[in-house]
């Protein structure tokens, strides 16, 4: 896998001299950030050898190099789940191209239902910890370039910048939770049991992403800020059906919130 993941980083490096410092994987809630960004150059997924390509709708398929706020950025508009039926080493494949890019720190968003009986539709969640109910990425072979056989996890998203983006959060007077994200494999939304099952175990929001590209950010040490808008919840006596597009139409509403706190927190990165 290191030589595929060396020759995609050789191949982009050769189409732009661009030197990201920052890795954006622009999950949903988090899209309407392209629109800040001065693109120097974009790469589509299917150009990229070793790419897989995105197969979920409201997910593009490309890379994009530019500058937000005068920073360097990569970022990825649309992502790889479990539940397409990629491997979880294809899944994650692209964060360790982006580790070999240059970048320093990895940000994420995603989509995710809420459990914790005190958040809303809308809410913006910052992630503090995660639990992991998927197959772990790092199952198989260790690459000692990479990481480590049995890397830390006890910081998985970085506490420096969480509270940078507190701060941010409190001077724009935007409403924002944090809590623990479940990552689970879909493509079902959750039974109301599960729901259940995952707030008992400590979980504040569950989804189906996120947490594969974050353990092996954290693999290759690079610090992590993660995000969730609640598109829905799955509280007792609380929930409803749930569609792929009502989901979309919720974190449309809270977009606008989490690309102003992004934007200004790169800034400060």
């Amino acid at each position: 896998m290191l030589e595929k993941i060396k020759e995609t980083a050789e191949y982009i490096k050769s189409k732009t001299d661009s030197k990201p410092q920052i890795g954006i994987i622009l999950g949903t809630g988090l899209g309407g950030l392209v629109d800040d960004i001065e693109v120097d150059y974009v790469l589509p997924y299917k150009d990229i050898p070793n790419f897989p390509v995105s197969t979920v709708k409201g997910h593009k398929s490309r890379l994009i190099f530019g500058k937000v706020n005068g920073i360097n950025i990569v970022a990825m508009q649309g992502r790889f789940h479990y539940y397409e039926g990629y491997t979880m080493q294809q899944v994650t494949f692209p964060v360790r191209v982006l580790k070999l890019l240059g970048i320093k720190t990895l940000i994420v968003s995603n989509a995710s239902g809420g459990v914790n009986p005190d958040f809303e539709v809308g809410d913006i969640m910052f992630i503090t910890d995660h639990i992991n109910l998927m197959p772990n990425p790092l199952i198989g072979p260790n690459i000692d370039e990479l990481g480590p056989r049995f890397p830390d996890m006890s910081e998985a998203y970085d506490k420096k910048i969480l509270d940078k983006a507190k701060k941010i959060a409190d001077n724009l007077g935007i409403k924002y939770q944090t809590g623990v994200y479940a990552g689970m494999t879909g493509p079902t939304f959750e039974t109301p049991h599960e729901y259940f099952y995952i707030h008992k175990i400590g979980g504040d929001a569950v989804g189906m992403s996120t947490v594969p590209e974050v353990i092996v950010a954290r693999h290759m040490s690079i610090p992590v800020f993660a995000a969730s808008v609640i598109t829905d919840l799955g509280v007792e006596n609380r929930i409803v059906k749930v569609s792929h597009e009502e989901v979309l139409e919720a974190a449309e509403k809270a977009a606008g919130k989490l690309k102003m706190i992004v934007t200004e927190l790169i800034k400060e990165l």
